[in-house]
């Protein structure tokens, strides 16, 4: 799994929030289930900071429930699978559970719309039921979806994940990534100082890798070109 790329407070506070809510899951009595939404735009890296946070907990029970993972489930074989996650996450004492990308686990459709109610009612039970100890953290980028299934109130608090929105923002990815030569991330600071954007980490690394394949003197001007033509920069 990649590091996660601190471009901002966004993430910080993020990952903050997050060491928050596992020592609340490790030492409070009155609140044995913790539960928390990572919600935002899609490749805003949701996942990642979700698989960080479980990571970090060092919990002897940490596991992703996945849509990948229950590609070709019936609907009945699928809220199996959820449930047996659970259960095994109630046999410990102290148990972090990753329910990402919820509305592909619900088989959400927009044109319709349509989605399962069967997974829907089960994870609905599975987020309230109090056992020793439980972590769960959820991720979806459609919180609107999740509303309009009264599932957002299942959960205990939610932590919205942004994309990132400002050129310094930006330059201290690239920073961090140490992508491009000194001189390269000089000239793309100055020519998206002040500027707006809106792209998500995830995005970011795809485009920063079409423009390495690029020859070196056209490199900074074709990812200037993608992000502005991928990630809403707006020169004008």
């Amino acid at each position: 799994m990649n590091d996660i790329i601190r471009w901002g407070d966004p993430v910080s506070a993020a990952l903050e929030d997050g060491e928050l809510l596992v020592q609340q899951t490790k030492n409070s009595d009155r609140t044995p289930l913790v539960s928390v939404l990572l919600e935002g735009p899609p490749n805003s890296g949701k996942t990642a900071l979700a698989a960080k946070i479980a990571e970090d907990s060092q919990f002897p029970f940490i596991k992703i429930c996945s849509p990948d993972k229950m590609i070709g489930h019936s609907e009945i074989a699928k809220c199996q699978a959820i449930k047996k996650i659970f259960e095994d996450a109630y046999k410990s004492q102290l148990s972090c559970v990753v329910v990402d990308d919820i509305e592909r686990l619900l088989d959400y459709v927009p044109i319709g719309p349509r989605f399962s109610n069967l997974v829907l009612q089960a994870l609905l039970v599975l987020l309230k039921k109090p056992p020793p100890k439980l972590l769960i953290i959820g991720t979806t980028s459609r919180r609107d979806v999740l509303q309009e299934m009264e599932m957002l109130d299942a959960f205990s608090t939610a932590i919205h994940i942004p994309n990132i929105s400002r050129g310094e923002e930006l330059v201290q990815a690239l920073e961090l990534l140490g992508s491009f030569q000194e001189k390269e991330r000089l000239g793309i600071a100055n020519a998206v100082k002040g500027k707006s954007l809106w792209i998500g980490i995830k995005k970011l690394l795809m485009l920063i890798e079409m423009a390495a394949q690029m020859d070196p003197d056209y490199r900074v001007s074709k990812f200037l070109s993608l992000l502005r033509d991928e990630g809403g920069l707006d020169f004008d």
